[in-house]
């Protein structure tokens, strides 16, 4: 047991999508601002079927796949927490109106997974043909999580991807309504809305660079990666909508975020002494006598790393004011010049 039949990823890929897609077509449809009642309920709907697919899993491949799916969910779901810090900053810099940001947010992740799709497929290449590549993965991990403890005001970042994208495309300074052109004294002008949706997009593939490495870590298999990668990012909309104001106090949430890549980062470290040894470096056999991380060490401390984090942020975190929502309800021009 262990392997999955080919026609069987083809036929979760296709019926995964298509639910993708009809969340889309819905949130197309009718652009609104959910309530906290439809976040859970999608949240729970999503969470649910992840575990049904793991379950599914069990069945038809057996306990590898099955925790291994579960495991790289977990993880891509505690990274992904990190990417709604900066959907904020993008929505209030950009003043998007909140009835149209489950479109933004939509539109984002369906960029991102393709994206993903194609950094999975590179990065399956890459392995079977260098499993050396474990080490820089490892390192890069490793100065992700040193990175994370720096506390770092990712807005820099941000305000150059928004600079660079304006630079590339004429903007009108407001919206009209969730259209990407416009016409503006007889010019035709994009409308902030492609701007957002251009910027969301690549900072979700910035965050890629760390979460499909780390990924790589708990599986290989390109199926389970994408998959996991998938259910992700089809709860982080309602995630955004539902967490709102709470994530402002989550102050030591990177830290968590850090522990678990630094984690990740040592597995990768260890499974490529295994994989990849270098026989050039005197007394290199002794670093293999140390074992390969199982599955359930790694689940538990994803799962111990967020909690401590969380609680840590809701009990002992300074209390701050929260920031106004630059995004009102009714659209406007307070796109960022």
């Amino acid at each position: 047991m262990g392997e999955l039949h080919l026609g069987f990823e083809i036929a979760a890929l296709v019926v995964l999508v298509t639910i993708l897609l009809v969340d889309l077509l819905m949130v197309l449809k009718r652009p609104h601002l959910p309530s906290m009642k439809e976040c859970a309920g999608w949240i729970g709907f999503y969470v649910s079927l992840a575990i049904v697919f793991a379950v599914v899993l069990f069945f038809v491949g057996g306990m590898e796949p099955a925790s291994e799916f579960v495991t790289g969910w977990l993880l891509e779901y505690s990274l992904s927490i990190d990417n709604l810090f900066v959907f904020i900053v993008i929505m209030s810099k950009f003043a998007v109106p909140k009835k149209y940001q489950q479109e933004v947010l939509m539109v984002g992740i369906i960029i991102a997974l393709i994206a993903r799709g194609l950094f999975i497929l590179a990065g399956a290449v890459i392995i079977d043909n260098f499993a050396g590549v474990f080490y820089l993965f490892g390192l890069f991990l490793l100065w992700t999580a040193w990175k994370q403890t720096q506390e770092e005001d990712d807005e820099d970042s941000d305000s150059f991807i928004m600079r660079t994208v304006r630079r590339m495309f004429p903007v009108s300074d407001s919206y009209d309504g969730n259209k990407l052109r416009t016409v503006v004294d007889g010019k035709k002008l994009f409308t902030p809305m492609l701007l957002v949706f251009v910027t969301i997009g690549l900072t979700d593939v910035m965050f890629a660079l760390d979460s499909i490495p780390a990924i790589f870590a708990v599986t290989q298999n390109p199926f389970l990666v994408f998959t996991a990668n998938l259910f992700a990012l089809m709860g982080l909309r309602q995630l955004y909508f539902l967490l709102g104001g709470l994530l402002e106090r989550l102050a030591y949430l990177h830290y968590g975020i850090a522990a678990i890549l630094g984690f990740i980062g040592i597995k990768l470290l260890i499974h490529a002494i295994h994989e990849a040894p270098l026989d050039i470096i005197p007394g290199f056999s002794v670093l293999q006598k140390i074992p390969e991380v199982p599955i359930w060490l790694s689940l538990s401390v994803i799962v111990l790393s967020m909690a401590g984090a969380v609680v840590a942020s809701l009990v002992f975190a300074p209390k701050t004011s929260t920031t106004a929502d630059a995004a009102d309800d009714e659209g406007g021009s307070g796109a960022e010049r």
